[in-house]
């Protein structure tokens, strides 16, 4: 009887994840983390100083376009501070969700040669993102330290709901890839789908209190519209948890974690069925 070292066959069921290949492949995992790390500003002149660059100047550009000419009211917030700790997660999510929807056409190349689970591929991509949203969090953190010196309404809130700060990254991590992923499978046979979600990836950031925060909607309509966002609770707590301003919203968080883990299973389930066949397609 002939003995195999490694036996491929297909996967029969929806739900089963091959945790233990990625695992296997965790060398490959970092691999590709160091290469979207290393590679985006390899030939840049400021380098990595672009991870905090970047969030200061849209920072700048957001106080003086909606708070100095449109008059945007960033509520009882400095918006330095506001802007600042918006930007940050948004471009987390927004790095999380790009992630998720490229995974098959960004790595067609490689797919179409080798095999290793593919979820490797958008998982590294979250986990090079949040590097960067780290970094981002530097200047963050000196604006902060700022104002809870020299502004009577923020202060160091060093309470218990500050160990919240890691689970905010990883709701925005999981729901922004997870959407991608339904993106990523979808856009294998329609690609045209790509300009509409980068369009409406647009809106999402304006229905999200990313320059405005939500308590000065009032009691219109469109408020309750905005609570239907699952990014809203994420967003207001994370600046209460940073300025101690306002009151945590326990349900929207809630409504945000089911969020996440119903958007992230539904989109694994369907990014392991379109891996099976996206090379005869794409």
């Amino acid at each position: 009887m002939e003995h195999w070292d490694i036996i491929i066959k297909p996967r029969k069921n929806l739900l089963d994840v091959d945790l233990k290949g990625i695992w296997q492949y965790r060398d490959l995992f970092w691999q590709y983390v160091k290469r979207d790390i290393v590679t985006i500003y390899k030939q840049t002149i400021f380098g990595p100083l672009w991870f905090l660059i970047q969030p200061i100047l849209t920072t700048v550009m957001y106080k003086f376009v909606f708070a100095n000419i449109a008059g945007v009211s960033t509520g009882d917030l400095p918006a330095d501070l506001f802007y600042m700790s918006g930007v940050v997660l948004w471009n987390y999510f927004s790095a999380c969700f790009t992630t998720g929807q490229t995974a098959f056409t960004g790595n067609s190349n490689v797919f179409s040669k080798v095999y290793f689970p593919r979820l490797v591929a958008p998982l590294s991509g979250i986990t090079s993102g949040l590097i960067k949203a780290l970094i981002q969090c530097i200047p963050l953190i000196f604006v902060w330290i700022y104002f809870a010196f020299f502004d009577a309404a923020v202060n160091i809130h060093l309470t218990w709901e500050f160990c919240l700060f890691p689970f905010f990254f990883l709701l925005i991590a999981l729901s922004g890839m997870g959407c991608g992923l339904i993106v990523s499978a979808l856009t294998v046979k329609y690609r045209d789908l790509n300009n509409l979600v980068t369009f409406g990836l647009q809106l999402w950031m304006y229905a999200t209190p990313v320059i405005y925060p939500i308590s000065i909607t009032g009691e219109r309509a469109l408020t309750k519209f905005l609570y239907l966002n699952p990014l809203q609770g994420i967003f207001t707590d994370f600046r209460y948890m940073l300025t101690g301003v306002g009151e945590m919203d326990w349900m929207s968080l809630l409504y945000s974690v089911l969020f996440t883990f119903g958007i992230l299973f539904l989109g694994v389930v369907v990014f392991s069925k379109q891996e099976r066949t996206f090379m005869d397609t794409i």
